[in-house]
């Protein structure tokens, strides 16, 4: 998920898209300790996103950056 998508989405969305990224690299890990997940590269895209959501939810929180307009 790139920032632009991120940053578009109001912050209910955003804590439901964390709440699926973090199940989902919860269980890409699980399958990679039991040697069923070939694709690793996943993990850290999913690590990267679950960071870039957070920021931004931080953002707007300690009020750096709002809300912007969905284009």
């Amino acid at each position: 998920m790139k920032i632009e998508e991120i940053r578009g989405k109001t912050n209910p969305e955003l804590e439901t898209a964390l709440e699926t990224t973090k199940r989902e690299l919860f269980q890409l890990r699980f399958a990679a300790t039991t040697g069923t997940e070939s694709n690793t590269s996943r993990t850290s895209y999913l690590r990267r996103t679950v960071a870039r959501i957070v920021t931004v939810l931080h953002e707007r929180q300690t009020g750096i950056r709002g809300q912007e307009a969905v284009r």
